[in-house]
């Protein structure tokens, strides 16, 4: 009996390890499709779009899909009890929000220097659930620390040579916090609810809010030429795989590690904005890249040793 029961654990141990994992390969590929965000942002800003039409067609084009996509092959997926359907609408509006801020800071300031300033999040969500009681291990709080040095070796905050960027950085580091915020609910919310199904609602959630914003601002529709629909088009189809893939991270590892591994987004980011925009960094600025690229790769690790918050915490638990 006794020799079932180890086998029984080992067994229920070991499919543990693997659905983490699963969740950092999930977390790797959000963040190498959200990578993508600013460079094509920048891209359809080339071509006339504005901030605000380019946020809310870009939501409006990954919510078609995902829907006509479950429509199709998830058709599961889509029921809901009413209570869990209305909480991941909330956290779809907490990430509308802030994606406004997101897309209109990026109009302020240059690729790098956006992905940079958005890659802060995980500062925001170790804040959150440490006040809210998560214990957070000493390997997460290493790579933390590594990774906010690596974020001011590539920000160089000290060498802004325009003031005026002022507010496009703000904007940036709202919009991480927003989104740390829209983490810290998702987990709570995923605790019970599937991940496929809580990324169509929270994407729902996100369309409600950013074209509500928009009708509301009485935004005048602008002419919008071939390619700078492409550029919208390939935002919306990154960003509802990258969700789908985040809330799958979500789902398996909790909010936490799934903030950390994301800072490779940013990796993504300044490598394509050095190849395709002609951003430009200094040998500082890479290393400071790499340290937070190595956030993602300790994540590993972490998981390993035991050492990950578990990704079913709610404060209201506690």
């Amino acid at each position: 009996m006794d020799v079932v029961n180890v086998t029984s654990l080992r067994e229920s141990t070991a499919l543990e390890l693997r659905q983490r994992l699963r969740g950092i390969q999930s977390g790797l590929v959000a963040a190498f499709l959200l990578g993508w965000a600013p460079i094509l942002g920048k891209l359809a800003y080339r071509y006339n779009v504005t901030p605000m039409t380019l946020a809310t067609l870009r939501i409006l084009v990954s919510v078609v899909l995902l829907w006509i996509f479950y429509l199709l092959f998830w058709r599961r997926a889509i029921l809901l009890p009413w209570l869990a359907l209305v909480n991941c609408l909330i956290v779809g509006m907490v990430n509308g929000i802030g994606s406004l801020f997101y897309y209109n800071g990026l109009a302020r300031l240059d690729a790098s220097r956006a992905a940079i300033l958005n890659a802060l999040y995980p500062v925001w969500v170790v804040m959150f659930f440490a006040a809210a009681g998560q214990p957070i291990t000493r390997l997460t709080l290493g790579r933390l620390a590594g990774a906010v040095v690596g974020a001011l070796l590539v920000t160089r905050p000290w060498a802004i040579p325009d003031p005026l960027h002022a507010l496009g950085m703000l904007l940036m580091i709202a919009c991480s916090m927003l989104y740390a915020w829209h983490l810290v609910l998702g987990q709570w919310v995923l605790a019970d609810v599937p991940a496929r199904s809580g990324t169509l609602y929270i994407i729902t959630g996100m369309a409600i809010t950013v074209s509500g914003a928009y009708l509301v601002t009485r935004q005048q529709p602008e002419s919008i030429p071939p390619a700078g629909f492409y550029a919208i088009v390939a935002l919306g189809v990154t960003t509802a795989l990258s969700r789908l893939a985040m809330f799958f991270s979500l789902e398996r590892i909790g909010g936490v590690q799934t903030a950390i591994i994301s800072l490779t987004e940013l990796a993504v980011s300044l490598l394509l904005a050095h190849f395709l925009l002609g951003d430009r960094l200094t040998l500082l600025q890479w290393l400071g890249a790499l340290l937070l690229m190595g956030g993602g790769v300790l994540a590993r690790l972490d998981v390993e040793q035991g050492g990950a918050p578990a990704r079913g915490f709610n404060p209201m638990d506690v």
